[in-house]
């Protein structure tokens, strides 16, 4: 593949919920544009797109394909987006360096949840958009439907390029509204510029007129001849819709069927006619210090100094592949920049694309355009690859905050011991992976739901050869006293040497939330030698580690030490430790322990349709709404505390409670009493969680 110009590239995210045929219109694509000798099939994973073997599996886009081809002498680079929640971080990654989205909308289904969540985004990123409404040769599709929930849910501003010839299987062809003819698609033939069918002339008049007057609205020169009788050519309607696409005034709408072909080879001419190049928006950086940074816009000039970031990671057991962006000049083969995070300077060996899993070696990448290298050790999703000298980076992506978990278990010593290293490989591909430790010692994988997590074990055992099981991942429950008590703990045991013989005569007491514990010692007299006062502090530690009445660990209690008994051959440390076990255990049993457990604090964003289900879910989950609030148009936020163990699985309830769209975050917040009636069925499922 060869070298194009700045102006000569396309670079297009392909977004949209799970199932709206984004895969497959890439696939049509690839197809039309003679990129691929024949069109493979979702169902049977044969795409491009979807190589992976999970994907193949599943049946469904699970991460970021990358998949170039030309067209009218322009490069176009699509981005293919899994459209499930779970995989929201591939969407973000697209976003960062695209310069248009195509929502892809089913005509069957209409607008879905994470077409929504896909196009705020790119909204909020300032990326141009415009709308295919795919599937049209389906049963029960409808154009008019989804072009009226567009509106509906987004507002003014849809232009309506196209309209379609032909409804569900008799779907043969569709309207160009702006040039009043019509592409018919007949025998595997196309015929471009055909006379718009009598039936559709008076709705393609009118939409012609509408379409017009909302282009030109837009433009105030365009305005001004439009009022004066004069017309402005169909090169100038879509220069200015360009315009107007990229200040997130106009959204042009075009349909077809990814699956017959219909529409397709014009949504590529539209691509080329009306996509903006990268020479519209360039690019970014901040230079200086982090607390005073400066913000500096770099010209996608390829006569520029070379500066490219990396937006997508690939793990992979022979080396990662790492997806950059070019930002300015020209990046070749073994050339040498310095990753501006590290400091590391790093030679590009080998300089490619990819189109899905097959590499495509080209003889360099130039500003705009999206290349891969591969083995460039140290250099993570995110990281700036510029000359020496030139410290500049970029604002960091604000990835969704994890909200699902998997407690993960080793099979072997061998798996374990290899854990570590391969997931740290696969949250450096996946930045909305994470691992950490809980407090109840579990290994916990986080992410945005069970599907990324599922998907990331398999890909421990496929890449890595790391296998593991998981478990229920286990609150932390625990218990405090709420009185003061004290109790005497003996250790006397006769063996036929020296014996053991220990007295400690504790007291506890109440501390305040989150202070933990502490110890002191008031014994008088010289009861006790001072030097097995450690033992004793010891012995109270590893009985509250040990767990109260209840099991649960020992927490917020002050210990002091009042009195005692030592014997002058038969007493020792371990003596002294484990009657100081003892003593603390009957001294928390006559101290009237609690139960306490952890709470979180969570920020619900819902339509406000939906907002009493959700008011009512939490209550039913014994939280404590704090406040709503409007969001964006149309939705509400709901902040509340809730017990940590009622949303274990909130991820997935409310997804299935509001259909997937429900967002939330969760943070920890407190821990607090369980109430007295609710002790024993939050005890019993405690012991069958970690049973």
């Amino acid at each position: 593949m060869r070298r194009y110009e700045p102006e000569r590239i396309r670079n297009v995210a392909l977004v949209g919920h799970h199932g709206s045929g984004k895969t497959t219109l890439a696939e049509a694509l690839l197809h039309t544009a003679g990129a691929i000798p024949r069109r493979g099939r979702v169902e049977d994973g044969t795409t491009t797109c979807d190589h992976e073997p999970e994907e193949r599996d599943r049946g469904m886009s699970l991460s970021l394909a990358l998949a170039p081809f030309e067209w009218r002498d322009h490069k176009i680079n699509l981005l293919d987006c899994p459209g499930e929640a779970d995989c929201a971080g591939a969407l973000h990654a697209a976003l960062s360096v695209a310069d248009l989205a195509v929502l892809v909308v089913s005509a069957v289904e209409g607008l879905e949840a994470q077409a929504e969540a896909a196009w705020e985004l790119a909204g909020s990123l300032g990326v141009p958009r415009l709308v295919f409404v795919n599937k049209l040769d389906r049963e029960r599709s409808d154009y008019d439907r989804v072009v009226a929930q567009l509106r509906g849910r987004f507002g003014a501003g849809f232009a309506l390029l196209e309209l379609p010839i032909g409804k569900e299987a008799a779907l043969h062809g569709v309207v160009d509204v702006l040039n009043e003819t019509a592409d018919l698609y007949e025998g595997g033939q196309v015929i471009h510029g055909a006379a718009v069918p009598p039936e559709l002339s008076d709705e393609e008049r009118r939409v012609h007129d509408a379409v017009i007057e909302e282009i030109v609205a837009g433009d105030d020169e365009l305005l001004e001849r439009f009022l004066a009788d004069d017309v402005p050519s169909v090169p100038e309607l879509e220069h200015a819709l360009t315009v107007e696409m990229e200040h997130q005034q106009e959204f042009p709408v075009l349909c077809g069927s990814a699956l017959s072909g219909v529409g397709v080879d014009r949504l590529a001419d539209f691509l080329v006619e009306i996509g903006p190049p990268p020479t519209d928006r360039p690019a970014t950086v901040l230079a200086g210090s982090d607390s005073d940074p400066t913000v500096v816009e770099v010209a996608c000039d390829p006569a520029g100094e070379p500066l490219a970031v990396v937006f997508h990671t690939i793990a992979d057991n022979f080396g990662d592949l790492s997806l950059f962006r070019v930002l300015s000049g020209q990046v070749r083969p073994d050339d040498h920049l310095v990753n501006t995070r590290t400091g590391a300077d790093g030679r590009l060996h080998r300089i490619f694309t990819m189109r899905g899993k097959e590499h495509l070696d080209v003889p360099s990448i130039a500003a705009g355009d999206i290349g891969v290298v591969s083995k460039l050790t140290g250099t993570q999703t995110g990281d700036v690859l510029a000359p020496k000298g030139k410290p500049v980076r970029i604002e960091p992506v604000r990835l969704p905050p994890p909200v699902a978990a998997a407690a993960l278990v080793p099979r072997s010593q061998s798996d374990d011991d290899k854990l570590g290293p391969a997931l740290a490989r696969l949250c450096e591909e996946d930045p909305t992976l994470s691992v950490d430790r809980n407090s109840a010692g579990q290994l916990l994988l986080r992410g945005l739901g069970d599907l990324q997590l599922s998907v990331a074990i398999d890909r421990l055992a496929r890449r890595f050869g790391v296998h593991v099981d998981t478990e229920p991942v286990r609150v932390a429950y625990r218990e405090t006293i709420t009185t003061t008590s004290e109790a005497e703990g003996k250790h006397k045991k006769q063996t036929g040497g020296h014996g053991q013989y220990a007295v400690c005569t504790l007291r506890v007491e109440p501390l305040e939330r989150g202070e933990g514990f502490s110890f002191d010692v008031k014994v008088v007299g010289g009861a006790v030698s001072r030097g097995y006062f450690p033992a004793v502090q010891k012995g109270v530690e590893e009985a509250m580690a040990d767990g109260g009445v209840r099991g649960f660990p020992v927490v917020d209690v002050a210990v002091t030490l009042l009195d005692g008994k030592e014997h002058p051959v038969d007493s020792s440390e371990l003596a002294f430790k484990l009657a100081a076990r003892l003593a603390f255990r009957d001294a928390v049993a006559a101290a009237a322990p609690v139960v306490l457990e952890p709470v979180s604090r969570l920020e619900v964003d819902v339509p406000s349709e939906l907002l009493g289900d959700v008011l009512g879910d939490l209550n039913s989950r014994r939280g404590r709404v704090i406040g709503t609030s409007p969001a964006a148009p149309g939705r509400q936020v709901v902040t509340a505390t809730a017990p940590t163990g009622e949303v274990v699985r909130y991820a997935a309830e409310l997804r299935s409670l509001t259909g997937g769209r429900g967002r939330f975050t969760i943070e920890h917040d407190h821990d607090e009493v369980v109430p007295p009636n609710l002790v024993d069925r939050v005890v019993a499922g405690a012991l069958a969680t970690s049973s």
